[in-house]
């Protein structure tokens, strides 16, 4: 087996579930990967499927939200690794739909606080880390200004935006930035905004990774 050290390492925020565990499932293959989430079962059942395939991950079952948590876990990276390959923040809270008018103050906190916030805490830890040569992926979702997305769409809208903004400030330095618009997926989120919704015709979330995964490498900048 590769030892741990002879391999790239590869961040994904909000590996549990979703895209985020299909994700990291498609990057252990040629990477270690450090997988973060809040759930540690779901964690652990995605380290299974991993070392199912000859992989290896690192689990941090940590709040992403957590400030002194992601700054002990970037520090432990720096100390272990040095550096980081690729970063894919697929951590995202969904708060339930309804009118702009009835926002519930807990659901919009808690938005704001993960899909922002921690966004704007993780860029200035992880930018050190990934240097000139990585990479990082954001995942972009067209819904912002939508009946009913008030919350959701706000908050992930203003997420791309800073993402945009390193984007474009890092475009000649690096590192790369990706912003990909996954396909709908069967995920646990949409089930959550569109519970009627056939299924069936959904991407399943391994072929959506491994198809944004290679844009990697055919559009750098995107």
């Amino acid at each position: 087996m590769t030892e741990i050290d002879d391999l790239p390492v590869a961040l994904v925020t909000g590996a549990s579930r979703g895209l985020g565990a299909a994700m990291a499932e498609a990057l252990a293959p040629a990477h270690h990967v450090i997988a973060v989430a809040r759930t540690v079962g779901a964690l652990e059942e995605l380290d299974d499927r991993i070392k199912a395939r000859g992989g290896q991950a690192t689990l941090a079952p940590m709040d992403i939200t957590n400030r002194d948590a992601m700054a002990q876990l970037c520090r432990a990276i720096h100390d272990r690794w040095g550096r980081i390959a690729l970063w894919v923040h697929a951590a995202v809270h969904a708060a339930p739909l309804g009118p702009a008018a009835h926002l519930g103050e807990k659901d919009w906190e808690r938005s704001v606080a993960v899909n922002v916030t921690a966004t704007g805490i993780l860029i200035p830890f992880l930018a050190p880390l990934l240097g000139e040569e990585g990479a990082a992926v954001f995942l972009d979702d067209p819904r912002a200004g939508a009946r009913f997305f008030g919350a959701y769409g706000a908050t992930k809208a203003a997420q791309i935006a800073l993402a945009r903004s390193w984007q474009a400030e890092s475009a000649k330095t690096g590192p790369r930035i990706h912003i990909l618009a996954p396909a709908p997926m069967p995920t646990a989120t949409r089930a959550r905004f569109y519970p009627g919704e056939d299924r069936a015709t959904l991407a399943p979330p391994r072929d959506e990774a491994a198809r944004l995964l290679a844009l990697l490498d055919t559009a750098p900048g995107t």
